[in-house]
């Protein structure tokens, strides 16, 4: 069995002053998601699905096919790729029509949801503008070979903290809590995260608004997720819910840690929580450009990736 890789690359990078997901940050111009579909196929994944918004589409098909055309599996045969769109108006008929003023999708378990009809086998979803290292995909391709026909059982890939801080300004991180099996108990929003002049780390609750002291080894959500089917479904049903109190709001989303909280504290999923020794990087903020280019160079000069990525 090849797992699915599920990049969401609908966001429009605000922060950052453009689409992140097209910008050319390798030695040769590649971008962080050719890195990620590279160490993807190296770990046995099969099929890439691409969630991104209409107005891009086109633009994204095209790169796809200049690029990977001739990339192949570990087993020779071809990498599949799909693409499906995220858009306001994809939710249930009765929710429509959607709040005129509303700009932006429905966050990202919504846009998971879209592959609903294109996904029939565990998957691995992830962050299109994260560079999330090689030793994390292998980890979460196991986790999905080994659950293959499982059901309520799903898995996050928890960075630890200090491996996901950036230079250039705080961050929002949502810290892992889990119990003694490894289970996720929950992830709890923290904002403005950043390492002081003496190395100790602090963020903001959110829940409390407390700036609260946290540990550099602490585990992470960089929104890389394993799935199983079933989670559609069980996803689908809490949406529902979520529309019927916030389908007029002009900025409620609906995001993956809160659709999980929802499962596990209704105890129809677990969590497994792996642990990966990573070292997770992204332009967060333009000013992360630079050290990221240059990250990207230094592992071209260690040979840890060919140069250029694809011939």
């Amino acid at each position: 069995m090849k797992p699915t890789l599920l990049v969401l690359a609908a966001g429009m990078g605000s922060r950052y002053g453009g689409l992140k997901q097209m910008d050319g940050l390798g030695p040769n111009g590649e971008t962080i998601i050719d890195y990620s579909i590279y160490d993807a196929v190296q770990a046995g994944f099969g099929k890439v699905v691409y969630i991104v918004r209409g107005y891009f589409l086109e633009q994204f098909k095209e790169a796809v096919a200049r690029k990977y055309s001739h990339v192949k599996c570990i087993d020779g045969t071809p990498l599949e790729f799909v693409f499906v769109t995220q858009e306001l108006d994809k939710i249930p008929a009765r929710f429509l029509p959607v709040n005129p003023e509303r700009q932006k999708p429905w966050g990202t378990a919504h846009a998971v949801q879209m592959a609903t009809e294109v996904i029939h086998e565990p998957f691995l979803v992830i962050n299109g503008d994260d560079f999330y290292g090689r030793e994390s995909f292998r980890i979460a391709a196991d986790w999905c070979r080994a659950h293959e026909g499982s059901e309520g059982v799903y898995a996050i890939v928890g960075f630890e903290l200090d491996h996901t801080l950036s230079e250039s300004g705080g961050v929002s991180r949502g810290i892992c809590h889990y119990d003694a099996e490894q289970h996720l108990t929950d992830v709890v929003e923290h904002l403005d995260i950043r390492m002081d002049a003496d190395g100790r780390v602090f963020g903001d609750n959110s829940a409390t608004g407390e700036k609260v002291e946290l540990r550099g080894k602490d585990l992470c959500s960089m929104n890389m997720w394993g799935f199983t089917p079933d989670y559609f479904a069980k996803s689908a049903a809490i949406f529902e819910t979520f529309l019927e109190q916030n389908c007029r709001e002009l900025k409620k989303e609906y995001y993956i840690p809160y659709a999980i909280d929802c499962m596990v504290r209704g105890g129809s999923a677990k969590c497994d929580v792996l642990s990966t020794p990573s070292r997770w990087f992204g332009v967060t903020y333009k000013e992360d450009r630079p050290a990221v280019v240059e990250k990207f160079a230094e592992l071209a000069r260690e040979g840890v990736y060919p140069t250029p990525l694809y011939e």
